[in-house]
């Protein structure tokens, strides 16, 4: 059973080609708000412009919960969490792959991640975390700390796309992604191939 879900999930391969038709991932010469510079981009929310694309890979991501035994036995009783706005869409369509019984997004105010007021401890079932992308972890991770704060017990973690340069494993949960990106940063122009070349600069917002 294991290894027919499996067969049905798209390969990375495949699910980059989704992301470069529909925009979501680009190549050129990016510079971050922090002033790092990078030959590639993601915005994700392009890919989840269609609702058959978005479906493809929330489903997809799903089936890489559904296959560990330990997850599927709690199922549908367990909730969906998105760290922040861009994982809901995500956090979403996992939601209905797996027909859980909740979902949840945290917001960050005053620059800390919090859930809005009265989500209580207590009641949150068994979660699963899912995002959009995770660049740094630091997100996933804050969310993370705040569930078991509620008492909650975390059963899975996930993205669409994870870079390898964040953490494989969160507070000994395992980071499923349907594709492991090798990004490369620069931290200023004087190291960046891309100026070197002289390729225009594109100024990203995150």
């Amino acid at each position: 059973m294991a290894a027919q879900g499996v067969q049905l999930i798209p390969s990375p391969e495949d699910i980059m080609q989704i992301l470069k038709r529909t925009g979501a991932f680009r190549e050129g010469h990016f510079v971050y708000p922090t002033g790092k510079h990078t030959a590639h981009y993601f915005q994700m929310p392009l890919a989840f412009r269609y609702y058959d694309t978005a479906r493809v890979l929330a489903v997809a991501l799903s089936r890489k919960f559904r296959v560990e035994r330990d997850i599927a036995s709690h199922l549908p009783k367990i909730a969906i969490i998105s760290p922040s706005s861009g994982g809901i869409p995500v956090a979403f369509g996992v939601r209905d792959a797996l027909s859980a019984e909740q979902i949840y997004w945290a917001e960050r105010e005053g620059g800390q991640r919090m859930f809005r007021q009265y989500v209580n401890q207590g009641e949150i079932n068994p979660c699963i975390i899912v995002d959009d992308i995770i660049r740094s972890g630091h997100a996933i991770e804050e969310t993370v700390r705040l569930v078991r704060e509620l008492g909650a017990p975390i059963i899975g973690c996930g993205a669409i796309v994870r870079f390898q340069s964040a953490p494989a494993e969160i507070d000994d949960v395992q980071v499923k992604s349907l594709v492991e990106f090798d990004e490369e940063f620069y931290e200023s122009s004087d190291e960046c191939p891309e100026c070197k070349k002289g390729v225009p600069e594109e100024h990203v917002r995150f």
